[in-house]
């Protein structure tokens, strides 16, 4: 019980950090903390965390953002679907190599949310919609390192 709370807790946190205020310049390349913690803990614990996860996670995003609703969850989906397909060989890399797998894995979903955007008439102009999946592989070796500690802290099994 206590290891499905701090699993939700992370994901809670993930949420609030994707709303949280930010000056303009920086927001363009915001991360994509849900992403980024969803992945963690599919690859971590696959038995624990996935499809029916990440869709609740991105229905719930998709409510946040006040987006078409689906259009996260769907990407959430297509995130830990790919993750779960490759996460036994991806977890034995070092941080730097899972970051140059987790680019195309997060730049696949931000072109989903591209072409999803682009039929509801919200098209971004330019392409700096990918930035924020170059942000997060950055970031993917932090975030698995905090996720990892909070793991071994609270020992979720």
């Amino acid at each position: 019980m206590r290891s499905s709370l701090v699993i939700i807790f992370t994901l809670l946190v993930a949420l609030l950090l994707s709303v949280m205020p930010m000056p303009e310049p920086f927001n363009l390349g915001r991360p994509m903390w849900l992403a980024l913690v969803l992945a963690y803990w599919v690859m971590a614990l696959p038995h624990r965390v996935g499809l029916l996860t990440a869709w609740l996670a991105g229905l719930v995003s998709d409510v946040l953002f006040g987006q078409l609703f689906g259009q996260h969850a769907l990407v959430m989906t297509l995130i830990v679907w790919q993750l779960l397909l490759l996460h036994q060989r991806i977890r034995r890399f070092p941080l730097w190599q899972q970051s140059l797998v987790m680019l195309p894995v997060f730049g696949i979903a931000q072109m989903v949310l591209l072409w999803l955007n682009s039929l509801s008439g919200n098209r971004p102009p330019t392409l700096l919609f990918l930035l924020p999946a170059l942000v997060s592989a950055i970031l993917w070796p932090w975030v698995h390192t905090l996720l990892q500690g909070i793991k071994r802290r609270f020992r979720v099994i």
